[in-house]
């Protein structure tokens, strides 16, 4: 057994981000930015095969309101069975996009820029779908970014607030300008959002090695459930199963 095997537990997502059909990593989550990966399947098959227990998945395309990758996502789903549980995020903007999502088989779905636009609505779906709703806090300094982050949302606390007050399940915190920069999570603004909400807070932008795993594991007992990885696996800063280790998920075999 590691010892890592005893404490508060860190759930991990890889993450699949997904332009014109392939898997690519952006920084700060700029379009043009693209790293191509090649295919989101192969990817998802890969972090299954190497243990994985959910995969963020998200569709960039639709992020950025220029086409869908819903196709690819379905193959994702399809080829997956039961053997992990997919994050779907990206476009989700209406009932027809957010049950496209979870008809597919989608376990959990981010909305991001409808809820900062469109705060009745998303309290509605919350209501609706529970536990199947997170929402993604995108966030520069104490400013939320919409639409595929090219546009202010608001304040951090004031929609953080709002959404307490609709009983949102789940939160997606990305400091924008940590993503894919390989320099280490916002521990400090996770912290605050945790200690701000007794909901469950996934922390998503660069984390770029085990040590910064370490940190938010640290936070899991104010209520940081989890961390979604990107660049870091991708760029072969660490294994898959050398983080599941470290966050107290020793790799499982999958049959």
């Amino acid at each position: 057994m590691s010892e890592f095997a005893e404490g508060p537990k860190l759930q991990l997502l890889p993450a699949i981000d997904m332009v014109d059909g392939k898997a690519v990593r952006l920084t700060q989550g700029e379009a043009g930015t693209e790293t191509n990966y090649g295919s989101p399947v192969d990817a998802a098959m890969d972090w299954i095969d190497q243990g994985a227990e959910w995969i963020h998945l998200v569709d960039l395309d639709a992020a950025f309101g220029r086409g869908s990758n819903v196709a690819v996502a379905r193959k994702i789903v399809k080829r997956a069975g039961n053997a992990i549980d997919i994050e779907f995020s990206g476009g989700i903007r209406d009932d027809a996009s957010l049950e496209a999502a979870l008809e597919m088989g989608a376990r959990r779905v981010n909305l991001g820029t409808a809820a900062l636009e469109n705060p009745e609505w998303t309290r509605s779906v919350i209501a609706r779908f529970g536990d199947q709703i997170a929402v993604g806090l995108d966030v520069r300094g104490e400013t939320l970014a919409a639409r595929g982050w090219t546009e202010d949302g608001g304040n951090l606390w004031d929609v953080l607030d709002r959404l307490e007050d609709a009983n949102c399940s789940r939160y997606v915190v990305t400091d924008v300008t940590k993503d894919g920069m390989m320099g280490g999570p916002n521990v400090e603004l996770l912290r605050q959002v945790a200690l701000r909400t007794d909901r469950p807070v996934v922390a998503s932008g660069g984390i770029s090695s085990l040590d910064d795993l370490v940190a938010l594991r640290a936070l899991v007992p104010l209520g940081v459930e989890g961390a979604i990885i990107g660049k870091a696996l991708y760029d072969g800063a660490f294994s898959l199963p050398a983080a599941l280790d470290i966050a107290g998920r020793p790799a499982r075999a999958h049959s």
